[in-house]
């Protein structure tokens, strides 16, 4: 088990609400939004990621591939549905 930094007693709301702490928000970053996680130990939350430290990680699924092309490839895909119902409804 891992040790505890803090701990807070916290009540819950009949519509399952609970503060966090200032100190904690404040020391996680945590803003308007945190992600939930349930665990086996019980629920975690935790900061969501900026943006910015997001950027480029979706690089390896894509395989060094950019945006435009990917783009072309799946309005090439939309198209071709579009035309097979198309095809579907004209008969």
């Amino acid at each position: 088990m891992k040790a505890t930094m803090a701990e807070a007693v916290v009540t819950v709301t009949k519509k399952g609400q609970a503060t966090i702490p200032k100190k904690m928000r404040e020391r996680h970053s945590i803003g308007r939004k945190a992600l939930v996680e349930d665990t086996e130990e019980g629920v975690l939350l935790k900061p969501l990621p900026s943006p910015s430290m997001e950027r480029g990680s979706l690089r390896t699924l894509f395989k060094g591939r950019r945006s435009g092309e990917i783009m072309d490839e799946v309005r090439g895909e939309e198209s071709m549905y579009e035309e097979k119902v198309s095809r579907r409804r004209a008969k």
